[in-house]
């Protein structure tokens, strides 16, 4: 006979509101935000943690979701893409993106988003090279890095930092 699965009360703030849900004990982060709480912005690419396309913050760092259990968020604040603009205005990045051409199918977009929100944030006048070590916890299969740089560097501008 099959043992129950556990499941816990998971008690987090999402983008700025408090949410609590039952949760199975194996629940993976990334299926939490998508399915249970219908942000669907936060994609799901390889399940491996390879690819970052599942990147949020949590406690304000980048996360790959779908390599951490939902019950890992109890008590803590996380934030999606879905959270990155304010309001109807984008934020900064994803203009830069738009701009820059720096997004072709938009799949992995989000978790870059995500990764380079938080990189700007501790490194607001990154030179080439550490942007390009930023990027690297992300993969892109349609398009080439050099119009992502592009738009950091001029996103970095846009938010203050000198970046070039």
């Amino acid at each position: 006979m099959a043992e129950p699965v556990r499941s816990f009360v998971v008690a987090l703030e999402i983008n700025g509101e408090q949410v609590e849900l039952e949760v199975p004990a194996r629940r993976l982060l990334v299926h939490f935000i998508r399915d249970d709480l219908g942000l669907t912005g936060t994609h799901i690419g390889c399940d491996t943690g390879n690819c970052g396309a599942c990147t949020i913050h949590l406690d304000g760092e980048p996360v790959k979701s779908c390599m951490a259990l939902a019950v890992q968020a109890d008590g803590r604040a996380v934030r999606t893409v879905e959270a990155l603009a304010l309001g109807d205005e984008l934020h900064p990045l994803q203009r830069a993106f738009q701009d820059a051409h720096a997004l072709q199918c938009g799949f992995c977009t989000p978790g870059f988003l995500m990764s380079l929100d938080a990189f700007l944030r501790r490194r607001p006048d990154p030179d080439d090279e550490e942007i390009r070590e930023a990027l690297a916890g992300n993969l892109c299969r349609c398009t080439g890095y050099v119009a992502m740089v592009e738009a950091v560097q001029a996103a970095a501008k846009a938010l203050g930092g000198a970046a070039g």
